[in-house]
């Protein structure tokens, strides 16, 4: 059969398509070409020619692609994001791309232990091998660190013992990955096998030797106690005397990784004067740096991070790591730039990820549906170091208490080291586990006082402006408006309880924090920074530390200033890369880019834009209220015929400086949280709020859950670009999905992990996941920008109970422990007879 690309008038039919379709896919192109499938080396020519055409004519469209919201130039358009092309086309260099002129390539050695003392390392016969250029042992990085700077319990590589199998020991550098592997496999090393600490009850008895035998200030210490934290708040045994009903349980959530497509990499070279610039997929370049140069002994301002584009991090690329010091280590050792690339096994050892935690529960309401009442006593199984853990600790405690109002509320949580590998913050830091035991308990409150599950939250519900019993003070809050849009979504109240023995509806509600309101690190400096320039070709640059890890904070930064400046979005152009051009900005987590960067962004481009309306109101010789901002274009309010270009106008504010034209902004923290020790924490400056209904079906003959689909209501302030708000609620209820059916990080008897790949990690694909409807909820913050607060992690947390929730409403078993697995189901099914 004769192929397309040989058919007569091929040409003229891929015209016509493209004059009819943007973005055509490969089927229409096909079809256009005569239906023929073929895939000859001319034919597929063709088909990459008409989809490189079409997509050449979609980028001269520009960034923004729909109409602002009203009373907006730019915010609340559609829009895609300034790297997408980038990233699709391959144009964008992630770290592992970067290839500097000699450069070696690192490896680490790790444990095969889980505990054990190191007694001796040979190196001899790995320096000796051909190719190697260097190696070092923790004794050549020995300055203990910590992200939490109160908390130093790690160094580089092990200096006396190991705590977890894959614990770094050694490091090499060499010409090439398989020399460096060659060069390990050389190394000796010499172990005195200690009993391991793998689960929660023995870390609590302490029976053996600790897995850290000195505290952090170097005293001893004879048990696994990492941190407690225990606060009471209000009249709890009073309130739970008055209750009608109390639903009282355990709850297990077990833990889970990242999982990011990209596995950390890092890159360290030196110039000729001592200075440092290491490359990394990194979420915290600032924290990062300052590790570099600590642990390194280098003063701060000769440590250079270059951050390029990274593919996912999730929380899980938020601290230093060991590959990012022995990158730099070893590149100074061999005068010569070291990469060392994490394995998908280094990704899942290093981890970070959810902790493992039990919650033992209480929570009483009275007849009428209200709370009166709430007790959680929580364990939480931190691996083998602190990480964030002083942080987990109190989270998991204190933003419990929204956005159903607790009256009265008091908790235990208790972080005990385990010889596993180190748990920190993922996705929804510290509370999305026990958000699913609480979520859950209201559900069987519910059920116990005979009111819907969505009006016990409406008659719980926090509103704008009140005040948690923990004293969090919350500016806006949508949880009403969001349980009322998934309810009208979802065909709540016609449809659940009402469907067929196996199908359910379930409900659960969630809040989260904009940012921390005081940094890690403290200080009276701004958490984040901004700096515009202008050039007089009618081009802003942004300069900011933000780390943008695909969330899209550079759009972000990006549409605040073309907001205020009425500039063109294409005009603008980000810088957030380089720790050496940017102001800093404390890093990607906690949800605290938006509300933070978006303020400083704002203050500086207010800057900007008053010394552009002074330049074109004494070039015009009127009075400056009477200059107007428009998208593209500045007028004379009074006679709107006279306007002018912004190109323009930032050539006249040079001219009336006498100077480049700049600004700068920043944020600074207000004094938020409760007066009590601990009230800082789980402070922010503003709190979002989420609402799920998931619809599921449950085979009784194999237990085995299905998500037939997810309504999610996402109260984000004001959404300045709705495309990616609606991106990140599917992303974070599509994570939380695959942590309530699939996932799970777990170590067997001697301490291997048992999901050291992608093939045994189960995470949830494309295939399993259901339609999300994605919502959003706009209160418009008195705090963020322009109204707007975060979207990034909140929408997690309620999709875990929400399903739970729905399998009692389909088989009428409760389970208390993730993964829902079909095992566990149906073992729940045949205790209660049904199946």
């Amino acid at each position: 059969m004769q192929c397309g690309f040989c058919q007569p008038g091929m040409i003229l039919s891929a015209h016509a398509l493209l004059e009819k379709t943007a973005s055509p896919s490969r089927e229409e192109i096909t079809a256009a070409l005569g239906g023929n499938l073929c895939r000859c080396t001319g034919y597929t020519k063709i088909v990459e020619a008409v989809q490189r055409v079409a997509r050449s004519e979609d980028i001269s469209k520009g960034l923004v692609q729909g109409p602002p919201a009203e009373g907006f130039s730019i915010l609340g358009a559609r829009a895609r994001k300034p790297d997408g092309i980038g990233k699709a086309v391959g144009e964008l260099p992630y770290t592992d791309d970067i290839a500097l002129p000699r450069m070696l390539h690192g490896r680490i050695l790790r444990s095969p232990y889980a505990h054990a003392r190191i007694l001796s390392i040979d190196l001899s016969q790995a320096l000796a091998l051909p190719g190697v250029y260097a190696a070092v042992v923790g004794a050549d990085l020995p300055k203990a660190y910590c992200v939490i700077p109160w908390t130093p319990d790690e160094t580089a590589l092990c200096t006396d013992k190991v705590r977890y199998v894959g614990d770094g020991v050694a490091a090499v550098a060499a010409v090439d990955e398989e020399t460096a592997d060659a060069a390990l496999a050389l190394i000796k090393v010499e172990y005195e096998v200690l009993a391991p600490v793998l689960d929660l009850d023995t870390a609590e008895k302490a029976a053996g030797v600790p897995v850290h035998e000195r505290d952090w200030k170097g005293r001893p210490r004879l048990d696994n106690l990492c941190k407690e934290v225990a606060l009471s708040f209000g009249e709890v045994d009073e309130g739970f005397a008055a209750a009608a009903a109390v639903v009282e349980g355990e709850w297990f959530y077990e833990g889970s990784s990242h999982a990011p497509i990209e596995p950390h990499c890092a890159i360290g070279t030196w110039d000729a004067l001592g200075r440092l610039t290491l490359y990394s997929s990194t979420q915290v370049p600032h924290y990062l740096q300052r590790a570099l140069s600590e642990v390194l002994e280098v003063p701060l301002d000769r440590v250079r991070v270059v951050r390029p584009a990274i593919g996912g991090a999730f929380g899980g690329k938020s601290e230093p790591f060991d590959l990012e010091l022995c990158a730099a280590l070893l590149s100074k050792r061999a005068g010569r730039p070291v990469k060392i690339l994490y394995t998908r096994e280094e990704v899942f050892l290093a981890h970070r990820g959810r902790h493992p935690m039990e919650m033992k529960l209480r929570v009483g309401a009275s007849a009428d549906g209200k709370i009166t009442a709430v007790e959680n006593d929580l364990r939480l199984d931190g691996g083998a170091y602190h990480s964030f853990g002083m942080v987990t600790t109190w989270y998991s405690g204190q933003l419990l208490t929204g956005p159903v109002h607790l009256p009265a509320y008091r908790f235990r949580s208790r972080r005990f080291y385990t010889n596993k590998p180190c748990c920190g913050p993922k996705r929804g830091h510290g509370t999305v586990q026990p958000r699913f035991a609480l979520e859950c308990a209201l559900d069987e409150l519910s059920e116990k006082l005979g009111i819907d599950p969505i009006d016990l939250r409406r008659r719980n519900a926090l509103v704008s402006g009140d005040e948690t019993i923990n004293g969090q003070s919350i500016p806006s809050l949508g949880l009403l408006q969001c349980l009322e849009r998934v309810e009208t979504l979802s065909g709540w109240k016609e449809r659940r309880g009402k469907l067929p023995f196996g199908k359910g509806l379930g409900v659960a509600c969630s809040m989260y924090i904009s940012g921390t309101a005081y940094p890690i690190h403290p200080t009276e400096l701004p958490q984040s920074g901004v700096m515009l320039s202008a050039d007089r070709s009618g081009i802003v640059r942004v300069a900011c530390g933000a780390a943008d890890i695909g969330q899209g904070s550079d759009a972000m930064l990006m549409t605040v200033v073309s907001e205020v400046l009425g500039i063109d979005p294409d005009a603008v152009r980000v810088e957030s890369q380089d720790t050496d051009r940017a102001p800093v900005d404390l890093g990607s987590y906690s949800s605290r880019v938006t509300l933070m960067c978006g303020i400083a962004a704002q203050e500086a481009a207010m800057g900007m834009r008053q010394a552009m309306i002074s330049a074109l109101a004494g070039a015009w010789q009127v009075d400056e209220a009477r200059i107007g901002v428009g998208p593209g274009s500045w007028f004379d309010l009074q006679d709107p015929g006279r306007h002018v270009g912004v190109a323009e106008v930032l050539r006249l504010a040079e001219i009336a400086a006498g100077r480049p034209l700049v600004s700068a902004g920043g944020f600074r923290t207000r004094k938020l949280g409760g007066k009590y020790q601990g009230g800082t924490i789980g402070a922010s400056p503003a709190y979002s709020t989420t609402a799920h209904v998931a619809e599921v079906s449950v085979d009784p003959e194999t237990g085995i859950v299905t998500v037939d689909k997810l309504w999610a209501a996402h109260d984000c302030g004001r959404a300045l670009l709705p495309t990616l708000v609606e991106g990140q609620i599917e992303g974070s209820t599509a994570m939380g999905l695959g942590e309530a059916l699939f996932e799970a990080h777990t170590v067997d008897s001697r301490g291997l992990l048992a999901q050291p790949s992608l093939l045994e990690a189960c995470l949830g694909t494309s295939v399993e996941t259901p339609p999300i409807v994605a919502s959003i909820v706009e209160t418009i913050d008195p705090v963020g920008p322009f109204g707007a607060k975060e979207a990034g992690e909140g929408p997690l947390h309620s999709t875990i109970p929400a399903i739970a929730n729905a399998i009692h409403d389909a088989v009428g078993v409760r389970i208390r422990r993730t993964p829902f697995s079909p095992e566990r189901v149906l073992a729940a099914l045949k205790e209660q007879g049904r199946c």
